[in-house]
């Protein structure tokens, strides 16, 4: 009964996120690129293969991910410098293009250089859909608990794709030709672009964002690098996922050397190992989801990396066709796992400011690691032999994990935005549970104010809160000296919980960092839990008890 309760719970929790039009037409579109850039693959090695050989597939692969991999770090300052929707739709347009001319230049015999040119172009562009695409979900949801079934859903949808798109592909040079499959790229993205047109973002003052960056180009797209430098905890889910991309270039390299050397089986068993660890992923997205209810994410996260490692270790020990294909799902289920939980935390652990940048960096660095996963896994089969090499692979997630366990268990303590304290320190939201806080915290604002400057003032229409970051503050009452405030303490709930004027003045007694907080956001926090309205009514009780003794409120 319990299984089954979680299981509903799992699947009720996806089924939530197709319920949010906003996150309904970002996943369906993600699922239609996925589709389309899997099909495109298959066209794409087909011919370099006709063209050149297999010499000539090693280059098309190097020519699709060393431009993207230097590209990617200043792709991604568009998602924090633009409107995130804009990237999105633009990137999937331009690709769908590129796919067009890919199509053309080969019903034309360009040649090779053109065909793989255009397809390095279609590589770059696609470094600025990623970040994008992980920054705008946090701010589509609209409960706390849907950023993670949303990554759970996207992850899914990516080991769906591993087999769905090939075998797309795949179909299409059967039944027609490359012109057709490239040109049926070109469609699934166009219809993706249509569909993220749809999607309702929030504005965002650009202007003034980038009027706020005095670094230049270069030091926007070097900020996410310094984001995920500076803090801990992004070191920490950063640092693990390379490692286990850098496993994940050695399984390109596994599988194949699996199936014709260690098992002695046929080209379509790489492709049956390769479907297996797309439909472990699915199974993967269930399990993300119930466990991700009852254990935190960095342990969620851990777990993942640990699965993804130990199947590898095993495999020599039992090298059997069966095993195999089990491990290979097992190895799928760990994806999901781990995209799903690490690319939550990373959301949560990043300001919206930075957060399209920070992902840039992460591209950057997982597409490195990557490639250097495959060179360096080539060689160490040639020079240890496939058994050890396995081994030593396959040992080296775990051990990380084991060296990481306690910062991972300290993550489920701590995982939120920074502003998540100052948050936990106010009596009305310490109720709330740590998701609702996450979420809360997201929509925190950062605000200036100089020395000596009104904050705000006694009579005037009351549409924010505020958190005192750094410096100090004064609060009038009817023009007296009511109090003064410091870092941590707020002010202005009373206007917006009681829907009344402004009940005293608030000014900077020194230059101020605040946190502010929208009207609705504040509302819905407070009034839509119960003990977080009782811990509201309690401050404004003696708040203004001290007005009628003769100190001020807001």
């Amino acid at each position: 009964m319990a299984l089954r309760a979680s299981l509903a719970e799992a699947l009720g929790a996806v089924a939530g996120v197709f319920r949010v039009p906003n996150l309904r037409r970002l996943e369906l579109a993600y699922a239609l690129s996925l589709v389309g850039l899997w099909a495109y693959s298959v066209p794409m090695v087909v011919y370099a293969y006709e063209q050149g050989g297999p010499a000539l597939v090693g280059a098309t692969g190097l020519v699709r991910l060393l431009p993207a991999l230097v590209v990617a770090p200043f792709a991604a300052v568009l998602a924090d410098r633009h409107s995130r929707r804009l990237v999105l739709v633009c990137t999937d347009f331009t690709r769908a293009v590129l796919a067009g001319l890919i199509a053309l230049a080969v019903a034309l015999d360009l040649g090779v250089v053109v065909v793989l040119g255009l397809g390095g172009l279609l590589a770059m562009v696609s470094t600025a859909f990623e970040p994008a695409k992980n920054a705008i979900l946090p701010s589509l949801v609209e409960q706390p608990d849907q950023l993670t079934a949303a990554n759970v859903t996207t992850s899914s949808f990516e080991s769906s794709g591993i087999f769905v798109g090939p075998a797309l592909g795949g179909l299409l040079l059967a039944v027609g030709s490359l012109e057709l499959a490239f040109a049926a790229t070109g469609v699934l993205l166009a219809c993706s672009a249509l569909l993220l047109t749809r999607i309702e973002e929030q504005p965002a003052d650009m202007e003034e964002q980038r009027e706020k960056s005095p670094e230049g180009f270069l030091g926007e797209a070097l900020a996410g690098i310094r984001a995920v430098a500076a803090d801990s905890r992004l070191r920490l889910v950063v640092g693990l996922f390379c490692a286990q991309v850098i496993v994940a270039g050695a399984v390109t390299v596994f599988v194949v050397v699996i199936a014709l050397e260690l098992l002695g089986l046929g080209q379509g068993a790489v492709g049956l190992f390769n479907s297996a660890a797309g439909l472990g992923g699915l199974f993967g997205s269930l399990l993300a989801l119930v466990i991700a209810g009852r254990r935190g994410l960095g342990t969620l996260f851990g777990l993942g990396i640990l699965a993804w490692g130990v199947p590898l270790a095993l495999i020599p020990l039992v090298p059997e066709p069966a095993f195999v294909l089990l491990m290979f799902a097992v190895i799928g289920v760990a994806n999901t796992v781990t995209d799903s939980a690490g690319l939550t935390l990373i959301q949560r652990a990043t300001s919206d400011e930075v957060r399209g940048r920070v992902f840039g960096a992460f591209e950057a660095l997982v597409m490195g690691s990557l490639g250097f996963g495959t060179i360096a896994t080539a060689g160490l089969v040639e020079l240890l032999g496939i058994d050890v090499a396995l081994v030593v692979m396959g040992t080296l997630l775990p051990a990380l994990v084991l060296l990481c366990a306690p910062s991972l268990r300290r993550l489920d303590a701590e995982q939120g935005p920074p502003e998540l304290a100052l948050l936990r320190g106010v009596p009305m939201f310490a109720p709330l549970a740590p998701a609702s806080l996450e979420l809360l915290s997201s929509e925190l604002k950062r605000m200036r104010v100089a020395q000596g400057e009104e904050v705000i003032r006694q009579g005037d229409h009351g549409n924010r809160f505020y958190l005192i970051e750094s410096g100090e503050v004064d609060v009038f009452e009817d023009g007296i000296l009511a109090r003064r405030e410091g870092p941590g303490d707020f002010f202005g709930e009373i206007a917006l919980i009681r829907d009344v004027p402004r009940t005293a003045t608030v000014r900077a007694v020194t230059d101020l960092d605040l946190m502010t907080l929208e009207r609705e956001p504040f509302i819905a926090a407070v009034t839509g839990h119960a003990p977080s309205a009782e811990a509201a009514d309690a401050v404004i009780g003696r708040r203004l008890g001290s007005v009628r003794a003769g100190a001020g409120s807001v």
